[in-house]
C-alpha cells in the first residue's frame, strides 16, 4: 500500500512523458530511513505499463559493494533475459568489449589503486547500448540504496548522468539521508548532478488510519490512530514494524492497546538502525551513543562534552541524526523510538557503553547533578574507581526509600558494596542501609545481611540498634535465628533499667520483640502482663521505645483478657495519639495496637489514624502494603462491614502470596474472619486450599483454619464433625493462655452445635462460660452476642429479656453486623406486627449496608418479603440521589469523585447511607433500584 506519494508519482510520470520527447533527466529519492523511498520506487514502473517504455532496475545492498559492477550488471542483465540466443551472444561478443567486462567471467582489470575500473572504450560503449535500446522508446533506469553501490558501478553511472542527453532516459536514484561515503567522489558527482531531488514526507493522521485499518481488516479507534502517527512519527517503517507486532500478538485496534503499541521494540527495524549507525561518521556515532547513555538529560552542553564534540561538530551531528530521522526533533536531541535506543546500544560493544556510562556519572556528578541520576550510571558499571561513588549511591538509595522506591535503593546499595574498599563500620553500615531498604520485601535477605553487620560493630548499642531493622513478625512465630539474635545482641547490652539516653531506648525494644516472640506461650503472657501491671495505671509513653514496649504487654493483657477491655482501649488510644502515622510502623511492634482496639470493640476513633498511615504509604507490592490492608481490613470487620473488609483481606491476601514468612498469617487471619462473617463457602474453601493450610504452624493461623472447617462441615450438615473440630481449637488456645471473647468466639459457635446435636445442658455450660467472658472483659460485641446466645437457648420470657438487653449492649457496639443479627432474633421472636416489622426493617438496612447478602436474604423470608424489603419511596438527600444516579451510569467511586470533585471517601460514605435507606446490599442492587426511584 502506497499511500501520499501522488506528487512525487506525478514528477516522475512528467519526466517520463519529457524523455519521450527527447529530454532526459536524472531525480533524487531521498528521505530518513523507512520514509518508503524503496517502495515508492518499486511502484514506478506502473507508470510505463502500456506505454514503449524499457525499464532497467538495480537494487544495491551493502554485502555486495566488493561485487565490482554489481549495479551495472543488474541493470543491463534485462537487456539480456528472455531475448534469443543468437542476439544474446551477439551482444556479448561485440567487438568493444562492453558487454564481457561486465557479464564475463574473467577478472576485472584492475587500477593502481587495485580497484577494478572501466575502461573510457567500455562506458562509452554501454552508454551506446542504452542509445540503442531507447531509440524504440524511453528508458526508466531505478537504482535502489545508491549508497550501497560499488565503485565501478558509480563510476558508470557518474559517466551517464553527465551524457543523458540524446538517450531518451529517465534515471531515478534512491539515496538515504545522512549517508556519508569518504572517498567516493563518484557518489557527490551523482548526487550533485540530479534535478530534483524528491523528498517523500511522513505519513499524516488519515494515511495512518488506512495502514491501521489494512493491516487489522478492520478499522482503529481514533485515540488508537492518533497514538501511532505520535509513535511513529508518520515513518511507514516504523508504524508497519509496529503494527505488525500487535497483529502478531493477537491485539486489537483500541485504545486499550496504546501502551502495547508504545512498547512494541521490532527487532528487524533495530538491525536496520544499527546497520545504517555503524556506517555513520565517527562524531554522529558518538553523539548517539551520548544520547542513549543519558537518557532523560538531553542538556546539549552534557551531551557534547560526553561525546568529544565542540559546539559545530555537536550541532551538525545532531543534524546528521535528525536526517537519518532518528530524532523526534530537528534540534532536540531526543530518540524517535525506544528501538533506536536499542539499535544505538546494539552498535556498541560492552567496553563502550561501560567507558560511557562511566564518563557520564563522573559529569554528571562534577556538574551538581541529583544523586539519583549519578547512581543510574553508576548502576551501569561494573566497576568504578571513583572516590565518591559509594556515597552517591548511599545518597540516592536513600533518596529512593523517601520516594516509596524499597527495590530501587536496595540496587544502589548492592551496588555500592561491590566497591572493595569498604571494610569495618563503613562496611556495616552499607549493610544495615541495604537490610532496611530490604525488610519491606525480602525480610530473609534482610536478616542475612544485619548478621553480616553486626560483627563488624564496635559497640554493644550500635548492635543491638543494627538487630531492630528487622522487622518483628507481628501474627505468627519469628524465626528462631531472628530470636538467637535479638537475645545476643540484648545480653551484650544490658537491662534497660541500668541504661540511658539511646541506649535506654534501644533496651526498651529489645525488650518488646523479645516479649512478643513469646506471645504464644502462656507463662511468656502472664510475665508479660505482670510487667504492665508494673509500670503503673499510666506508663510512660513518651518515647517510641516506652510506646512499643507498652504496645507488647498491652497486647498480652489483650490475648489473656486479664485486662478490662475499657483499660486496653484507653491505653492503645493513649499510645496512638502520641504516635505519629507513618508506612515505617509496620517494621515495629505498633501494628499490634490496632488489633487490641479491634478486640475491645473501640475501632471508632482509629479510621482517622489509618487513614493517614494509608496516605504515608508509598511502598507498592511489598509487606508494608500487605499489612496496611490487613489493619484496614480488621478495622472494617470490627465495624461489620464484611463487603469493603473484604476488598483490603483480597487485596492483602495477593500482596502476601509473594511475601507469605511475613505477611502471609495476618493476610489469612483477615480473610477468614471475614469468610464466616459473610457465610461464604467458595471463600472458605478456597482459604482452606490455600497457602497456609501447608505453610505455617503458627498457633492463630492453626485456629483459623480449624475455624473454617468447622464452618464448611457445619455448612454440610455434619454438625458433629463441626462441633469436635471447635471443641479441640478452643482448648489449644486455652492451654496458650488466649481468652479474649472476641477474637476467639469459639465458644457461641459450639454451644449452638451442641444443642443442634442435643446436648443442651453442655451448650449453656458454654454459654454461661462465654457470658462470663464477655462480662469480665467488658467489649460491647462480645457481650451483646453472648447475651444473644444465652436468650436463644433460654426461650420464653427470660430469653425475650436477655435479647432485648443484647439489642441495647449492641447499640454501643461498632459492629453493625452484630446488631443486625440480633435485631434479626428479636423480630422472629416479636413475630408479627408493627415492632416487629420496625426491628428487621432496621436489621434489613444494617445488614445492607455492611454487604453481608445471606443475612439480608434471611431477614426478607423472616418478614416475609414485604417488612424489610427496600423501599425506593425512602427519601435520600439531593447528594446521595446524585450518587447513584451516576453509579447507574457504569461510574465507578474514583469516576464519581472526580464528577463531583469530591473525596472517593465521601462517595463512599454516600453510597453506604443510601443503601441503609434503601435496604439493599450493595452497588447491584442499588442498580436495579434506580428506575422505580426515578419513576
Amino acid at each position: 500500500m502506497l499511500l501520499e506519494r501522488e506528487a512525487e508519482l506525478a514528477r516522475i510520470a512528467d519526466a517520463l512523458r519529457a524523455a519521450a520527447a527527447g529530454t532526459s533527466s536524472l531525480l533524487l529519492l531521498t528521505g530518513p530511513l523507512g520514509i518508503g523511498r524503496t517502495a515508492l520506487l518499486q511502484q514506478l514502473p506502473t507508470l510505463a505499463e502500456g506505454k514503449e517504455v524499457h525499464v532497467l532496475r538495480a537494487n544495491a545492498a551493502p554485502m555486495e559493494q566488493d561485487f565490482a559492477f554489481g549495479v551495472v550488471r543488474q541493470l543491463f542483465d534485462s537487456l539480456l533475459t528472455g531475448i534469443p540466443e543468437e542476439l544474446r551472444e551477439r551482444r556479448l561478443s561485440q567487438e568493444d568489449g562492453s558487454w564481457r567486462t561486465v557479464f564475463g567471467d574473467d577478472a576485472p582489470l584492475l587500477d593502481e589503486g587495485g580497484t577494478a575500473s572501466m575502461s573510457e572504450e567500455t562506458l562509452y560503449g554501454l552508454r551506446s547500448v542504452l542509445a540503442d535500446v531507447s531509440a524504440d522508446g524511453p528508458l526508466l533506469i531505478l537504482v535502489d540504496d545508491l549508497q550501497w553501490a560499488d565503485s565501478p558501478s558509480l563510476r558508470w553511472l557518474a559517466f551517464l548522468v553527465k551524457r543523458l542527453t540524446g538517450l531518451r532516459a529517465v534515471v531515478v536514484c534512491a539515496l538515504r539521508d545522512g549517508y556519508r561515503r569518504p572517498g567516493e567522489p563518484m557518489l557527490r558527482e551523482i548526487v550533485e548532478a540530479a534535478r530534483p531531488v524528491l523528498r517523500p514526507g511522513p505519513l499524516s493522521l488519515g494515511a495512518v488510519k488506512e495502514v491501521i485499518h489494512e493491516r487489522f481488516g478492520v478499522p482503529g479507534d481514533e485515540e488508537f490512530a492518533r497514538a501511532c502517527h505520535e509513535i511513529s512519527a508518520g515513518n511507514p517503517l516504523l508504524l508497519t514494524s509496529v503494527l505488525a507486532g500487535l497483529v502478531a500478538g493477537g491485539h486489537r485496534p483500541t485504545a486499550e492497546r496504546i501502551e502495547e503499541a508504545r512498547s512494541q521494540r521490532p527487532a528487524q527495524l533495530r538491525e536496520r538502525l544499527a546497520s545504517s549507525l555503524r556506517a555513520q561518521p565517527r562524531p554522529v556515532r558518538d553523539l548517539a551513543a551520548a544520547i542513549a547513555v543519558l537518557g532523560d538529560q538531553p542538556e546539549p552542553d552534557l551531551l557534547a562534552r560526553l561525546a568529544g564534540l565542540d559546539q559545530i561538530g555537536f550541532l551538525a551531528a545532531l543534524r546528521d541524526l535528525h536526517r537519518l530521522g532518528l530524532l523526534a526533533a530537528e534540534r532536540e536531541p531526543r530518540f524517535l523510538h525506544q528501538v533506536v535506543q536499542d539499535a544505538v546500544e546494539s552498535s556498541m560493544t560492552v567496553a563502550e557503553r561501560e567507558r560511557l556510562h562511566d564518563a557520564a556519572a563522573a559529569l554528571l556528578y562534577h556538574n551538581g547533578r541529583p544523586a539519583e541520576l549519578v547512581a543510574a550510571q553508576l548502576m551501569a558499571v561494573t566497576a568504578s574507581d571513583h572516590p565518591w561513588a559509594v556515597e552517591v549511591l548511599r545518597t540516592a538509595a536513600d533518596t529512593a526509600l523517601r520516594c516509596g522506591a524499597p527495590r530501587t535503593a536496595a540496587r544502589y546499595l548492592r551496588r555500592a558494596l561491590l566497591d572493595g574498599s569498604l571494610a569495618g563500620e563503613g562496611r556495616a553500615r552499607l549493610l544495615i542501609d541495604l537490610a532496611t531498604a530490604e525488610r519491606g520485601f525480602d525480610p530473609a535477605a534482610c536478616e542475612r545481611h544485619i548478621s553480616q553487620a553486626i560483627p563488624l560493630l564496635t559497640t554493644a548499642r550500635l548492635r543491638a540498634a543494627a538487630a531492630l531493622r528487622i522487622s518483628p513478625t507481628i501474627v505468627g512465630l519469628a524465626p528462631p535465628s531472628v530470636i538467637d539474635l535479638l537475645h545476643q545482641v540484648a545480653e551484650d547490652l544490658g537491662p534497660a533499667d541500668t541504661l540511658e539516653g539511646t541506649a535506654r531506648d534501644v533496651a526498651l525494644r529489645l525488650e518488646a520483640r523479645l516479649r512478643h516472640a513469646g506471645h504464644e506461650d502462656a507463662a511468656e503472657l502472664a510475665a508479660a502482663v505482670e510487667r504492665l501491671s508494673a509500670l503503673g495505671a499510666d506508663p510512660a509513653l513518651d518515647t517510641a521505645a516506652e510506646r512499643e514496649l507498652t504496645a507488647v504487654l498491652l497486647n498480652a493483657a489483650m490475648l489473656t483478657a486479664r485486662r478490662p477491655a475499657a483499660e486496653v482501649a484507653r491505653l492503645a488510644i493513649r499510645i496512638l495519639e502520641r504516635e505519629p502515622a507513618t508506612s515505617e510502623q509496620v517494621h515495629s511492634p505498633l501494628p499490634l495496637v490496632v488489633i487490641g482496639l479491634v478486640a475491645a470493640d473501640s475501632v471508632r476513633g482509629i479510621s482517622s489514624w489509618l487513614a493517614r498511615e494509608q496516605r504515608a504509604r508509598r511502598h507498592s507490592g511489598t509487606v508494608v502494603d500487605a499489612l496496611v490492608n490487613v489493619e484496614q481490613a480488621m478495622v472494617l470487620s470490627a465495624r461489620g462491614r464484611v463487603a469493603q473488609a473484604r476488598e483490603y483481606a483480597e487485596r492483602a491476601a495477593r500482596l502476601a502470596e509473594v511475601h507469605w514468612q511475613e505477611a502471609g498469617v495476618v493476610s489469612t487471619l483477615a480473610l477468614t474472619g471475614v469468610a464466616l462473617d459473610l457465610e461464604d463457602p467458595a471463600l472458605v474453601e478456597r482459604i482452606l486450599d490455600g497457602p497456609g493450610r501447608r505453610r505455617s504452624a503458627s498457633l492463630v493461623l492453626t485456629a483459623a483454619l480449624q475455624f473454617l472447617k468447622a464452618a464448611q462441615d457445619s455448612d454440610n450438615g455434619r454438625w458433629s464433625s463441626a462441633l469436635e473440630t471447635l471443641l479441640a481449637s478452643g482448648r489449644q488456645l486455652e492451654a496458650t493462655g488466649w481468652r479474649n471473647p472476641v477474637l476467639f468466639a469459639w465458644r457461641p459457635w459450639a454451644a449452638t452445635l451442641q444443642y443442634r446435636v442435643g446436648d443442651a445442658c453442655a451448650a449453656m455450660a458454654l454459654a454461661e462460660e462465654e457470658l462470663q467472658r464477655a462480662t469480665d472483659w467488658g467489649a460491647p460485641v462480645a457481650l451483646g452476642r453472648a447475651l444473644r446466645l444465652k436468650a436463644g437457648l433460654l426461650g420464653g420470657d427470660q430469653g425475650m429479656t436477655l435479647l432485648r438487653e443484647s439489642v441495647d449492649v449492641l447499640r454501643a457496639s461498632a459492629n453493625e453486623l452484630e446488631l443486625a443479627r440480633a435485631l434479626l432474633q428479636l423480630g422472629q421472636w416479636l413475630g408479627r406486627g408493627s415492632e416487629a416489622d420496625a426491628v428487621l426493617r432496621e436489621a434489613a438496612a444494617l445488614a445492607a449496608a455492611c454487604g453481608a447478602p445471606r443475612l439480608v436474604d434471611r431477614i426478607r423470608t423472616v418478614a416475609g418479603g414485604g417488612a424489610a424489603a427496600a423501599r425506593p419511596e425512602v427519601s435520600l438527600t439531593r447528594t446521595e440521589r446524585t450518587v447513584a444516579s451516576l453509579v447507574g451510569r457504569g461510574l465507578t467511586n474514583q469516576e464519581v469523585a472526580a464528577e463531583l470533585g469530591v473525596s472517593s471517601r465521601a462517595i463512599e460514605k454516600h453510597l453506604t447511607s443510601s443503601y441503609r435507606k434503601l435496604g439493599v446490599s450493595g452497588r447491584r442492587e442499588l442498580i436495579e433500584l434506580l428506575p422505580r426511584m426515578d419513576s
